[in-house]
C-alpha cells in the first residue's frame, strides 16, 4: 500500500497510504509546499472527481507513472483525473493542467473547470475569471444556488476538427455500428469536439448498453486518431436528456461536463432538442445552453471540495512506493 492514514472528516472516504495526511474540510490549508509535504484538495463535481495540486508558487514536475499512482483507487487517493493550478499563460487569471487516471493529458475537463473556476473566483473576488487549458479558455462565474457557470465556448464540428481519421462532411451522424451486422446495438454516432473528442451514440434506453465492455473498444476504435470519449443518450423531451458516459483514459464516470456539453451540441445540431436542456448523469444534473446568439456552450453545476491533505514529498521524489 502506498498509503494509508485518518480520513476523519472526509466525504468520500477511502483507505490512504501513509505519504498522506488529511485534514477536515472545514480547515484550509495554504496551496504552499511545507518541508514535509504538498498541500492538494479532492473535489468533485457530480461525482466526477479530482486531486488538485497548486503549482503557482513552485514548479514541480510529476511523471505519468507518480500520477497513476496518485489516482490509483486501491493504493493511491483515487480520483478520475489530475488538476493542476498553474500561471497563467496567456493573460488569463490561471492555467488548468489536466491528466486522466492513465496519466495522459487532457485538453479539457468541464466538472474541473467548475471546480478551478470555483477556486479562482474565491481568491479574486472577481465576477468572471478565465481559466487557460490546452483546449482553449473557460470562463466561469457564479451561477444560482452556489453553482458554477463555465463558458466552454463554441464547439468544433469539421471532421478533421474532431480529429476524425477519415472524411465525413456530415458529423451529424458518421459511420460507426456496434453490435451484429445488420442489426446493431447502436449505430452512426454525432461527433463534437469541446476542447476534446466525443462520440455520442442516441438510443431508446442507455441502460440497456454495457458501456463498461464496449466503452474502451470504442474509446480506441481507428475512427479516433487521439482517442474520443464515448456517450449514450437518451432524449427524454426536448429539455431533458439521459447521459451515461466512458471517459477517455478514465473509464466510465458519475459525470463528464465536456460530454453533456457535446450532447447538447449534437442533439441540437439533430433537431431533438432544445437549446437550453438538462442533462442527466448518474451523479446528478446539469443545465447546458448552446446560445444562438454567440454559438457558445454554457454549462452551470455544482463544484464541491471533499477534503483537502497532504501528499509527503518522499512519495512525489518516488522514495515511497
Amino acid at each position: 500500500m502506498l498509503i494509508s492514514g485518518n480520513s476523519a472528516g472526509a466525504t468520500n472516504a477511502r483507505c490512504f497510504p501513509k505519504p498522506v495526511e488529511i485534514w477536515r474540510k472545514k480547515d484550509h490549508i495554504p496551496a504552499t509546499m511545507t518541508t514535509s509535504g504538498i498541500p492538494f484538495r479532492k473535489m468533485n463535481g457530480l461525482g466526477n472527481d479530482f486531486v488538485v495540486l497548486d503549482l503557482r508558487a513552485h514548479a514541480l514536475h510529476l511523471s505519468e507513472s507518480i500520477i497513476r499512482a496518485i489516482a490509483n483507487r486501491d493504493t493511491g487517493i483515487g480520483c478520475d483525473q489530475f488538476i493542476t493550478i498553474e500561471h497563467a499563460r496567456n493573460g488569463g487569471d490561471a492555467f488548468m493542467g489536466i491528466r486522466n487516471q492513465d496519466g495522459s493529458l487532457v485538453e479539457a475537463c468541464g466538472n474541473a473547470a467548475r471546480c478551478i473556476g470555483q477556486i479562482i473566483l474565491d481568491e479574486t473576488g472577481k465576477d468572471t475569471v478565465t481559466i487557460e487549458t490546452l483546449g482553449g479558455d473557460t470562463v466561469a462565474s457564479h451561477g444560482p444556488a452556489a453553482t458554477i457557470t463555465v463558458d466552454m465556448g463554441e464547439p468544433r464540428l469539421k471532421w478533421n476538427e474532431i480529429p476524425l481519421s477519415e472524411e465525413f462532411r456530415d458529423t451529424r451522424a458518421i459511420e460507426l455500428e456496434v453490435g451484429p451486422l445488420g442489426a446493431p446495438l447502436m449505430h452512426s454516432p454525432a461527433v463534437v469536439n469541446v476542447g476534446n473528442p466525443h462520440a455520442i451514440f442516441f438510443v431508446k434506453d442507455p441502460d440497456t448498453i454495457d458501456l463498461g465492455r464496449i466503452g474502451a473498444m470504442l474509446e480506441n476504435h481507428p475512427l479516433f486518431p487521439e482517442r474520443a470519449n464515448i456517450s449514450v443518450a437518451q432524449v427524454l423531451d426536448r429539455t431533458h436528456v439521459k447521459l451515461k458516459v466512458w471517459e477517455r483514459g478514465a473509464g466510465l464516470t458519475l459525470a463528464c461536463g465536456t460530454a453533456a456539453c457535446a450532447t447538447v451540441v449534437a442533439a441540437v445540431r439533430r433537431r431533438l432538442t432544445d437549446r437550453h436542456i438538462t442533462v442527466s448523469l448518474p451523479g446528478g444534473d446539469l443545465d447546458l445552453e448552446w446560445r444562438e446568439s454567440n454559438n457558445h456552450i454554457y454549462m452551470t453545476g455544482p463544484a464541491t471540495l471533499d477534503f483537502e491533505g497532504v501528499l509527503d514529498q518522499r512519495f512525489i521524489n518516488g522514495a515511497l512506493t
